[in-house]
Order: structure tokens, then C-alpha cells, then sequence
């Protein structure tokens, strides 16, 4: 993976598995054995819409054996489609994992998966060229699950309907994430939570103007603090003691690197500066998200364990501590000036995830990136109700409309600047 150790490809996806590994062996320890089936066989059967933390509803040790299987399956597809181990591969592994706490299992994505699959053949393309979407598009597997609740209808009907809409979004996720790509410009990392916020919102509204409602819901874990901690700090300290081993004598060159790039459009720090220094910024970024929920007096849960994972994932496309730190500065500082407090679970997440405008920070600086994680949290706690909390990457959805909001704001200040420095006619 580095540029001074080389590993193989089998050996680069083996060391990624160590992870979800990691977790499946602690999910053993961490809940009763005799509990764990049920518990796993609950999860799969209960609605997962936002907010939904596996913690709460199948228990800690069969949430995490949910979450590793399912990395571990996402990885094996990676590996089998022939892919080699890039910044991508590491990101849609650790979303995969983060929201499988909080929204996907073994039931839900697969339908999405095939529709992406089924894009494919129909353009007569390998699945290669879009695995990573169809992994990040499974952010809408919680409409799966509810269509399975219309009880008005026989469960044949039920199962037909929801594998027909499945397909329908994984069809559609390709070339819609492309396009929409261009309105943010890749000032929002999230690109396809983006694209995922338009297809719930059509397709949610669809379902709501033939009667099919859906309730708020809010099931958060608290009281696992001390021992979630130590399982995080553990997996971050391996992780940066391993880099800092590998890395050597260019680790830190490499890693001021990542810490200078701005991050649009989801550098591949993997490629660019090798392993060891991309996997100590994902530790560095591990442990600093970490804190900062406990310093803020959050919970380590489900669905935050989530966000810090996606932060994690992105420590390899774009996130670095310089870009994601003012975005996440000026969630907090909107706390203090706003109707809601930053420890309330739905403003939780949208202090971690709202490092999707890491690269509005990585590119214009502190000041605009608080203003960028100030507007998000109020977007990110509204925009959710078109949808009834059927996409998991809303904070995706809600990113992008900051960005587009903000981006050419910003650029027509910085041109009408570069011009009246010119003594050009404005």
C-alpha cells in the first residue's frame, strides 16, 4: 500500500477485511450469545428509516456482525469485479459499515445492487465502472424495507414490489449521480447522498399521494460511552502506530500533503501519497471525531459510530483535519445561536456528517467553512421531512443544496474581486 512497503492486491484487501473482523469478533463479546440471533433476526425485520440505531433494536453485538458481514461482502464484490484497492474502495467499505448500524442489513441492499447491475448490461458495461454507486446508493434501503410494511397488501405482492423498486433506484442512481455532479461541482463529497435525496423525494412523494405515510421515528442507544470508546480508540491507535511504522521517514512529508489539499471532488489520497500516510489521516480523523462527540457531550452509538466511519472512509477521498474541523466549528456554533442543542441526536449527526462541505472549507478557508457548517445544520434538520427519513445519507442531500447555495456566491465575489484588481470594467 505505501510507497516504501508494497503489498499485493490480495494482501491490501486482506488488510481492509481486518476491520470488519475486527468488529464481528467484538460483536461476540459484547452481547450475550443467545441473544445475538434474535437480535440480528430483529433487525432485519424492523423498519430502519431515520433514525433507527441497531444498538437499540437487535442489541451492540448483533448491529456490528451486521455491519462487518455486510463490509465484508461489499469488499468481496470489489475484489471479485477484479478492482484494484484504491481511495473508493476504503470509503464505500467504511459507509457501508458506519450506516449498517443505523439503516442497512442483509435483507435491504440487494435489490439496489441489481438495479445497478441491470444499468450496467443495459449499456453493455462492466459492473466495475459502477460498484462504488451502487454501494453508496444502498443509503436508500430503508424504502425497501418500508414498502415490506404495507400490510394492505399480500406479502407476495409486498416482496414483487419492493425487488421492482429497488431495481428502479439502482437503474437510475448511475447517470442521476453523474449529473448532479455538476451543480455542486464536487464542493460536496456526498455526491450520490445527493442524488439519492432527489430519487426519495419522488419516490416518497409517489407513496404518499396514494395514502402511505410514515411516522417520525427515534430510536437512539445511550449509556455504551466508556466501552464504545475504548473499542474506537483501540481500532485508531492500530491503525496510526501501523502507518507510522510503515510510513517511515515520509509519513509526515506525505501526510502535509493531505493536509494541504482542498479536497474537491474526493482526492484519492491512496494514489497520490500511498498507504501509511492515508491510513494515519483516517486514524488522526478517528480519533478527533471521536472526541469531539464526548467533548460535546454526544453518544456513542449506532447511528454516531456511523458518522465517524463516514469521516473515517473519507479520510482517504477528501477529508483531512484542516477541512473538516471549521465545518464541523460552525455546527457547534450554531447550537449556541439556534432553537436546538448540539447533543440532541438529529444535530449530532449533522455535526458529523456535515463534513461533506469539507472541501468548501479545504478551498476557500476557516471562516467560509463555518459559515458552510452553520447553514448546513439548519438545512440538514429541514430537509429531511420531504422524504420521511427514507434516505440514510440526508446530511448528502442537504450538503449539496448548501454547496450550490454557496459555491457561486463565492466564486462571483472572488471574480468580481480578481476583476476591480484588474482596473477592468465591471
Amino acid at each position: 500500500m505505501g510507497k516504501t512497503h508494497t503489498f499485493g492486491r490480495k494482501q491490501q484487501f486482506g488488510l481492509l477485511a481486518l476491520i470488519p473482523i475486527y468488529f464481528i469478533v467484538l460483536g461476540f463479546f459484547l452481547q450475550p450469545l443467545d441473544e445475538i440471533f434474535p437480535g440480528f433476526m430483529t433487525l432485519l425485520r424492523e423498519p430502519d428509516f431515520l433514525i433507527t440505531d441497531y444498538f437499540v433494536v437487535g442489541g451492540i453485538g448483533a448491529a456490528f456482525i451486521n455491519a462487518g458481514v455486510l463490509t465484508l461482502c461489499s469488499l468481496g464484490i470489489i475484489y471479485a469485479l477484479g478492482k484494484e484497492m484504491d481511495g473508493h474502495t476504503i470509503t464505500s467499505c467504511c459507509l457501508m459499515f458506519g450506516f449498517s448500524l443505523f439503516g442497512k442489513n442483509l435483507l435491504n441492499i440487494w435489490s439496489i445492487l441489481l438495479g445497478v447491475y441491470l444499468y450496467s448490461k443495459y449499456h453493455k458495461m462492466h459492473l466495475s465502472r459502477y460498484i462504488y454507486i451502487g454501494l453508496y446508493g444502498t443509503s436508500l434501503s430503508p424504502i425497501i424495507t418500508q414498502v415490506m410494511y404495507m400490510t394492505e397488501l399480500p406479502y407476495g405482492v409486498r416482496i414483487f414490489v419492493s425487488i421492482l423498486i429497488g431495481i428502479m433506484i439502482g437503474f437510475v442512481l448511475p447517470p442521476l449521480s453523474t449529473h448532479v455532479h455538476y451543480a455542486h461541482k464536487g464542493y460536496s463529497l456526498y455526491n450520490v447522498g445527493f442524488a439519492s435525496g432527489i430519487i426519495a423525494t419522488v419516490i416518497v412523494s409517489v407513496m404518499k399521494s396514494f395514502g402511505m405515510e410514515t411516522e417520525s421515528r427515534l430510536l437512539w442507544d445511550t449509556g455504551h460511552d466508556r466501552e464504545m470508546l475504548i473499542v474506537l480508540a483501540v481500532l485508531f491507535l492500530i491503525m496510526a502506530a501501523g502507518a507510522l511504522l510503515l510510513g517511515g521517514k515520509n509519513l509526515l512529508i506525505n501526510y502535509k500533503t493531505i493536509i494541504r489539499s482542498t479536497g474537491i471532488s474526493g482526492t484519492d489520497y491512496l494514489k497520490e501519497v500511498g498507504g501509511p500516510a492515508t491510513v494515519f489521516n483516517m486514524a488522526v480523523n478517528g480519533i478527533f471525531a471521536t472526541l469531539f462527540v464526548l467533548i460535546v457531550g454526544g453518544d456513542l452509538n449506532g447511528p454516531t459510530i456511523g458518522g465517524i466511519f463516514t469521516i473515517v472512509g473519507f479520510s482517504t477521498t477528501g477529508k483531512h483535519l484542516r477541512n473538516i474541523a471549521p465545518i464541523m466549528m460552525g455546527v457547534v456554533i450554531a447550537s449556541l445561536t439556534k432553537d436546538w442543542d448540539i447533543n440532541e441526536p438529529s444535530p449530532m449527526l449533522a455535526l458529523l456528517f456535515s463534513t461533506t462541505l469539507a472541501p468548501v472549507a479545504g478551498e476557500f478557508g476557516i471562516l467560509v467553512g463555518m459559515l458552510a457548517g452553520y447553514l448546513h445544520s439548519s438545512v440538514a434538520l429541514n430537509v429531511g421531512i420531504v422524504y420521511g427519513g427514507m434516505n440514510l445519507y440526508n446530511n448528502g442531500f442537504a450538503g449539496g443544496i448548501v454547496a450550490i447555495f454557496m459555491v457561486p456566491v463565492i466564486h462571483s465575489i472572488m471574480d468580481r474581486r480578481a476583476r476591480a484588481r484588474g482596473n477592468l470594467s465591471l
